[in-house]
């Protein structure tokens, strides 16, 4: 793939989300992964938070280390998931006694797991609208909240998901990052529902590079996300062929990005998996330079 978008691209802004590690070959990859990444620059990075605060403690962990190790801007996630109000405030005075300034507010998944119904804490907050209005009255926080173009799975449409967004923004929400999608006609259509809705907060499109599309489609069924059936046949036959595999999803992936920088987009959230060298591909493709070329260019200017 060759890209002919030069001035869009100089323009593109990324982000990129990780997950704490859940063993020590785990830890291993995310650090390998985070040292990989942080050479594009990116303008932030977040670390996910298991529902019910079930992995605080690595995540508080891996947020603790890029902050104090790397120069990446690191938000943190937070759910409000089977806990008080008071419970949340704790975590949030941990998160910010380790120099958080910027965290993802979440309602969270049911400790059951995506699937079960979601019961709100008794004494808690109810839903990440309520999140957000809390994290504004206990400190000048950055807030992002998450957006659903093809609507979140137990919302009973796409209206009662924009009515959840302008709760968010109104009550301070600074950017939504989106559920990631394959089909960008479904993702501008919803952008103009959401601007109709006079929501005026960016909404970052959330893009997953397909690491392993078996995989993908399993946990897509869950998230309510829908996989095209026109990318069942660009990695048709591919199964055996590890190499040709990842062309293919680090074009797919460009090609996504690409196609909505014409549509007026320039900010992209990506979702790593904690693996660098399909995403760092992707960014290859779309002639971003990691941070070391973009200096090296900028002297010689």
């Amino acid at each position: 793939m060759v890209s002919n978008l030069e001035n869009g691209r100089r323009d593109i802004r990324i982000s990129f989300e990780f997950f704490p590690p859940k063993s020590e070959e785990m830890e291993a990859q995310l650090w390998n992964t985070v040292a990989e990444l942080q050479k594009w620059d990116p303008e932030f990075v977040s670390v996910t938070y298991g529902a019910g605060g079930s992995t605080k403690v690595p995540t508080l962990a891996a947020v603790r280390r890029m902050i104090s190790q790397t120069p990446l801007a690191t938000a943190a996630h937070l759910t409000c998931v089977s806990a008080t109000r008071e419970e949340t405030h704790r975590v949030v005075d941990e998160f910010r006694a380790a120099g958080v300034g910027h965290f993802v507010a979440l309602r969270g998944d049911p400790p059951e797991g995506i699937g079960s119904a979601y019961r709100p804490q008794p004494g808690g907050y109810a839903n990440a609208a309520e999140l957000v209005l809390g994290l504004r009255a206990l400190g000048d926080f950055e807030i992002s909240v998450s957006a659903y173009p093809e609507k979140h799975p137990e919302s009973r449409d796409v209206n009662a998901d924009i009515d959840m967004l302008k709760r968010k923004a109104d009550n301070g929400a600074d950017r939504a990052l989106t559920q990631f999608f394959f089909d960008n006609d479904v993702f501008e259509t919803y952008l103009e529902r959401v601007r109709a809705a006079g929501i005026g907060i960016p909404v970052v499109p959330g893009i997953m590079p397909i690491q392993n599309l078996t995989q993908l489609k399993r946990f897509a069924g869950m998230c309510g996300a829908t996989i095209p059936v026109r990318l069942d046949a660009r990695f048709e036959g591919l199964d055996e062929d590890p190499i040709e595999r990842a062309k293919v999803a680090a074009d797919v992936a460009a090609e996504q990005i690409e196609d909505l920088v014409r549509r007026g987009l320039n900010e992209f959230h990506l979702y790593t998996m904690n693996r660098a060298p399909l995403v760092g591909s992707v960014l290859e493709l779309l002639g971003l330079g990691c941070d070391t070329e973009r200096k090296s260019a900028g002297a010689a200017a």
